[in-house]
């Protein structure tokens, strides 16, 4: 029989909670908790609303940094089409502990919100690609309207008094960031970094939703509440693949550009030239990310920089 050195097993012990914990010091275990406990580091809870009548849940994969305070600032991060928003938030757990910020990170499950209709298009119309009056859904029940009561709720669980938060959207999540702002003009956002949409709606009252604002609750949007507000354009600069998987082509996309690249651009000059056209205030900027493709953890750490630093 084998005996091991009482002093032996202390070293190998006190080197594996080491190890262990280089990563764990900010990624703890994510087992469900009570939303009542936040705690300092990361955690997943389940948040519960009503949509209409119909009771919804999400993950919401957070993390809070160990010099919290009442006005740390407050990140939403929004996932891509994969739904995996506790990777997202991974990705910005040194930058949040680095700028200090508070990170939340819904998750838009396919079971509660299926396909591009109910989280890239926010759940406004039962077929965002065909929309109509009969299938526009009531605002209770569009992706879009969880997230301000969701910050005020974050806000009472943490004891933060911020009256506004930040915006961080990669592919996916980047689409659902952009039309966010367009829905919900009066939201309480103070910056929104939009990341490498696959594609975009365009603020052009000739070109049918989900591409522009015909037929949507968008043709009586004003372009100061979108134009106005502090967005940050992102994309990698070797993000230029039109074979890239997922990435949406038909006449309407294809016009944006052929590939993310390109849509990003576009869309962008033509906000600005909008802005000018109709003598408002163009408070956009945007930014490429050198030698970086479609990458989530670099554009995080991008987004994170444009944001804080």
């Amino acid at each position: 029989m084998i005996k091991f050195n009482p002093l032996f097993i202390s070293v190998i012990l006190i080197f594996c909670i080491y190890s262990c914990n280089n990563n764990d010091e900010i990624i703890k275990s994510d087992i469900e908790i009570p939303s009542d406990s936040l705690s300092l580091g990361s955690g997943v809870f389940k948040y519960t609303y009503n949509a209409k009548g119909i009771n919804k849940g999400l993950n919401i994969y957070y993390f809070i940094p160990q010099n919290k305070t009442a006005i740390t600032p407050i990140l939403f991060v929004f996932h891509g089409t994969q739904r995996n928003a506790k990777d997202y938030r991974n990705a910005m757990l040194d930058k949040a502990e680095q700028y200090g910020f508070i990170i939340i990170a819904p998750e838009f499950s396919e079971q509660n919100f299926p396909g591009g209709d109910a989280y890239n298009l926010g759940n406004v119309f039962v077929d965002g690609d065909n929309p109509s009056i009969i299938t526009l859904n009531p605002d209770e029940q569009w992706a879009f309207s969880v997230i301000e009561p969701l910050f005020s709720y974050i806000k009472e669980k943490t004891n933060n008094t911020n009256s506004t938060y930040n915006i961080f959207g990669h592919s996916a999540g980047g689409q659902f960031a952009h039309r966010f702002i367009m829905f919900k003009p009066k939201a309480k956002v103070e910056k929104i970094v939009v990341s490498a949409s696959g594609w975009y709606t365009f603020p052009d009252s000739k070109i049918k939703f989900p591409y522009g604002f015909k037929e949507s609750p968008l043709e009586t949007m004003s372009l100061e509440n979108i134009f106005s507000k502090k967005v940050y354009l992102q994309v990698g600069e070797n993000d230029d693949n039109p074979n890239a998987a997922g990435l949406r082509h038909n006449e309407f996309a294809d016009a944006q550009g052929l590939n993310r690249k390109e849509r990003a651009i576009n869309f962008f000059q033509y906000c600005e030239e909008l802005s000018q056209e109709s003598n408002i205030l163009f408070n956009w900027n945007f930014n490429t990310i050198n030698n970086t493709d479609h990458n989530y953890i670099l554009a995080s750490e991008s987004a994170a920089n444009l944001l804080f630093n």
